[in-house]
């Protein structure tokens, strides 16, 4: 029974990303309950943790592949992303540099409900496999997510901190003597 626990899939690190990951759909899920202000300051400390447990996700072979699965319907994603949106009102879209493009075509439109909802997909997905009762569920979701994480969640997440950082500090003054 022990050595099950040695295995990647039962990892700390995938148990302590389990725990950020279920935090942060629960936040998104009440998003109702939250103004604006309270999802910014929510993301700007669950952020830097998701991303950082998410880098520590461990490489895992998948054994059977045929037992990956997506939860998150199209619905779903639709009411999040709405949700979102309403939240945010006009600071829910902004500009970025892609540095995936062409450099003359590199400023990009954001929406950051858009990135939230992402997110949120990816990790729903990820969580409800891994509850599955079964080694290759728990295999592929965590497989999955670690390529999602690199492909499209984290950066898309590091895009969102960077934003929801100039929005919690756009106001304040700058005291650039204070550091000398």
């Amino acid at each position: 029974m022990e050595e099950i626990y040695n295995e990647p899939i039962y990892s700390k690190n995938v148990l302590e990303f389990i725990r950020v990951a279920h935090e942060y759909c629960l936040f998104i899920e009440k998003g109702n309950e939250h103004s604006g202000h309270e999802f910014f300051e929510f993301m700007q400390r669950v952020g830097p943790l998701l991303y950082l447990k998410g880098s520590l996700l461990p490489e895992v072979t998948v054994e059977y592949p045929e037992a990956n699965e997506r939860f998150v319907t199209e619905e779903e994603y639709e009411n999040v992303f709405n949700e979102l949106r309403g939240i945010f009102d006009i600071q829910d879209i902004h500009w970025q540099v892609d540095h995936e493009y062409d450099p003359a075509e590199a400023l990009v439109k954001v929406s950051l409900g858009e990135n939230l909802a992402d997110i949120y997909q990816d990790l729903k997905d990820f969580l409800l496999l891994y509850q599955k009762n079964s080694r290759a569920a728990k295999e592929n979701a965590v497989h999955d997510c670690k390529d999602l994480f690199i492909s499209r969640w984290g950066p898309k997440l590091l895009s969102s901190i960077k934003y929801i950082h100039f929005l919690l500090y756009r106001d304040r003054p700058l005291e650039s003597d204070s550091w000398i």
